[in-house]
Order: C-alpha cells, then sequence, then structure tokens
C-alpha cells in the first residue's frame, strides 16, 4: 500500500507515524515543509520518497504535489495527524478521490458549534453553544443562558484562546480579545462544571478496537491559567474494570458513529459533574502532547503500530495490556525569565526512579516557558505504576518537591 503522510518532520513525534506505517509494509510518501536534507538517515530510510511544499496547509500546493504523485503510484490513503492538518488534508483527499476521513466529518470534528448542533440531534448531552457571528448575539445568549460560559474559536484546541467569562465584563473583554467585535466567528458555550478528561480510540470501519481514558488535575482551563499549579494528566489502566467508564465507552461510540469517523484516532473531551456525563469535543486525529507514549507505556504496545495497521491492513495487532497507569506532570518555573536551577530532583529520582519513563529539565538560560504553553512547554517527568492512585500521588509529591527556579 502506498500512504502519503503529511508533514512527517514536525512535530517530533510525527516521526513516529512514519515508522509505524513502514513497519506494517507501506510505501510512505512523505509531503512537508521541511526540507529532506534535515532528516536523519532513520527518516531518510522509512520514507519511500519525500516532496516538499510551501505549506501543508496550503492546499492548492498540496493538492498538485499529490496528483503528481498519482501520475507515478496509485495512493491508497492519504493521511494527518495533526489538529491544524486535519481540515487541508480532508479537501485534498476529496480533491484526488483518496479514501478516508471525509470533509464533512473532518469539519464537523473542527467547528464546535456544528458538532455540537449534529450530536444534540443525536440525542448525546452536550453544553448548550452557538457560533456566534456578531456580539448581538454573544449577549443574547448570556442573556438566555446566564454565567458562566466560555468564548473559543470555533476550530481551537485545548484551551488555547479560551475565556472563561462569569459577568458582563468578562464577556465584553472576550468579544474584544477574540476578534468578534471585528466580524470574527466564535464558539460560545455553557460552562460545565465537573472533572474533566478524555477518551481516545483507533477505529477501523467505525468499530473501536483500542480506548483509553485518561483524566486531568486540575480541568484545563484552570491549569493553562495558574503558575502554581503543577498540572497532570494520568491515563487509568482500570478503563475496562471500574464503574462508570462504561458510560464514556458508550458515548464515544455514539459520538464516532453520529459524525461518520471511520478509520482513524479520535480524541474526545468529556466532563462529568452535577449535571452527569456531557460531551466536550473531539478531533478525528490522535491527541497532543504525546499522549499516545503514556498509553504505549502502560499498555506494553506499539500504539503507533497499531494505528499503522488500521490504516495499512484494516486489523488490530496486539492487544492492551492495562498493566500499568501512566501520567505527566508539568513542572512550572516560579516566575518568567530564564531557567536558574532545579532543586529537588535528586529526591525524587532516589524515591520513585525506577517508576520514571522519561523526563525534560531544559538547561539553566533556557526561557523558563510559559503557563499558557501546555504540559510540555517547560520541564516535565512522566511515569508509571500499576496502581492509579498511586501514581496520581506520587505525581503529586512530585509537583510538590521539585521546583524550577528562573531569574
Amino acid at each position: 500500500m502506498n500512504v502519503i503522510f503529511i508533514e512527517p518532520f514536525f512535530p517530533k513525534n510525527q516521526r513516529e507515524f512514519v515508522r509505524a506505517l513502514h513497519t506494517v509494509g507501506a510505501r510512505v510518501i512523505g509531503i512537508g515543509e521541511y526540507p529532506y536534507d534535515a532528516f536523519d538517515d532513520d527518516l531518510k530510510k522509512w520514507l519511500y520518497h519525500y516532496e516538499q511544499v510551501p505549506s501543508v496547509v496550503n492546499e492548492d500546493a498540496v493538492t498538485r504535489t499529490v496528483k503528481w504523485v498519482q501520475e507515478r503510484v496509485q495512493v491508497h490513503r492519504l493521511e494527518a495527524t495533526v489538529e491544524a492538518h486535519i481540515m487541508a488534508a480532508a479537501r485534498i483527499r476529496e480533491a484526488c478521490r483518496i479514501p478516508g476521513t471525509s470533509v464533512q466529518t473532518a469539519f464537523l470534528c473542527r467547528d464546535k458549534p456544528a458538532m455540537k448542533e449534529v450530536l444534540r440531534a443525536a440525542n448525546i448531552p452536550t453544553a448548550a453553544s452557538i457560533g456566534a457571528e456578531n456580539t448581538e448575539e454573544a449577549w443574547a445568549f448570556a442573556r438566555d443562558n446566564g454565567y458562566p460560559l466560555i468564548v473559543k474559536p470555533r476550530d481551537g484546541a485545548g484551551a488555547a484562546g479560551t475565556y472563561r467569562c462569569d459577568n458582563d465584563q468578562d464577556l465584553a473583554r472576550a468579544i474584544s480579545e477574540s476578534g468578534l467585535e471585528r466580524g470574527r466567528s466564535v464558539a460560545i458555550e455553557e460552562f460545565i462544571e465537573g472533572h474533566e478528561g478524555f477518551y481516545d480510540t483507533i477505529t477501523i470501519n467505525g468499530s473501536v478496537v483500542h480506548e483509553f481514558a485518561t483524566h486531568y488535575y486540575p480541568n484545563v482551563l484552570e491549569a493553562m491559567r495558574t503558575r502554581w499549579i503543577s498540572p497532570q494528566f494520568l491515563t487509568t489502566n482500570r478503563i475496562d474494570t471500574a464503574d462508570g467508564y462504561n458510560e464514556v465507552k458508550e458515548m464515544g461510540r455514539r459520538v464516532i458513529e453520529a459524525l461518520g469517523i471511520e478509520t482513524s484516532a479520535t480524541h474526545m473531551e468529556w466532563f462529568y459533574g452535577p449535571k452527569g456525563l456531557k460531551f466536550a469535543e473531539i478531533g478525528c486525529r490522535p491527541p497532543g502532547v504525546r499522549c499516545w507514549d503514556l498509553y504505549a507505556h502502560g499498555n506494553e504496545m506499539d500504539i503507533y503500530v497499531e494505528w499503522a495497521m488500521a490504516i495499512v491492513h484494516g486489523r488490530s495487532a496486539q492487544k492492551a495490556s492495562r498493566r500499568y497507569a501512566a501520567g505527566i506532570v508539568a513542572l512550572r518555573a516560579d516566575r518568567d525569565g530564564t531557567i536558574d536551577h532545579y532543586e529537588g530532583m535528586e529526591e525524587i529520582q532516589t524515591k520513585f526512579g525506577d517508576l520514571i519513563i522519561d523526563h525534560h529539565f531544559p538547561p539553566p538560560g533556557s526561557p523558563a516557558g510559559t503557563v499558557e504553553g501546555g504540559y510540555m512547554a517547560g520541564a516535565w517527568i512522566r511515569m508509571k505504576h500499576p496502581d492509579y492512585d498511586e501514581l496520581r500521588g506520587i505525581l503529586d509529591t512530585v509537583g510538590r518537591t521539585v521546583k524550577v527556579r528562573a531569574r
């Protein structure tokens, strides 16, 4: 099978998808923005052919390149795994008549108001929401639904560009800073109180073949706004045995069916609180922040190869062991600036060294990283343990013990 893969070089873990496709027997044709000479020997070996384009979201340029490839070999699949590339890839796929995620499905997985309209029609519980085109619609939504509410980009990912509004003053600020008052359409949603997590799958022809549940501590919006917090997310190894996950899994399957997702990775955010389980949003792509690495370590499997098996052969080859819970704790600098030194790492290494998967500590003199930058913007540690509750407590200890001092 000949598979075009969009952007094999960046971000760093993109190479893992190329490796996996090569491993299961695909001829991988890369299209990306970076020069071939920048690739290491392994990436060059895994690629059957590579074409550079000015931008992988320049649909005209990529479409021309894909058609050039199609004049030489039959292209069986065209795959993209980065959120910002998904819509362009779907349009190019359709223009070149290549199987894969449709434009309609890609749109519904990108545009939050349209997504939620479809899911409400399928009786899937989700927050009240609109796609606001002007300030009058925003104020009307606030009058009808009350506060708190959330304003965010229609096609955003994570907490980027997201505002929580608790009153008229907050909404006025969000209207101004989001660009709504200058004509930019935004998503406005009821704020859902409760614990936040995500449910990820690999699907084949719409059926779930692998599934994982992960929890945020604290919720993302708080984590990305508060410097002193060392935020975590943990994937559980109890998804098949603990009470409560059946409801999450059942909702995830209904969402996948309603949106027409076929053979793909998926990443679905959810909330559970006083109003019960509520759908938040979904992407037809793997989760970010290298979360798949946690699934691989926790389940003793090569999840990238499982994705490639789904794409190339339409079947699964490995079973998740559920042996370990796995998680990451982000370690924020105590202020903006540059990193001066670290404290507490020796103690953590002594106590928990055998549980550490990997870690990242930028050298002194490096930028301290911003709070809004996310879980891997600065220092971090990833760990695993057979007991989920034990791991959560250990990550709490790491967050309290390791200090990143900046100047």
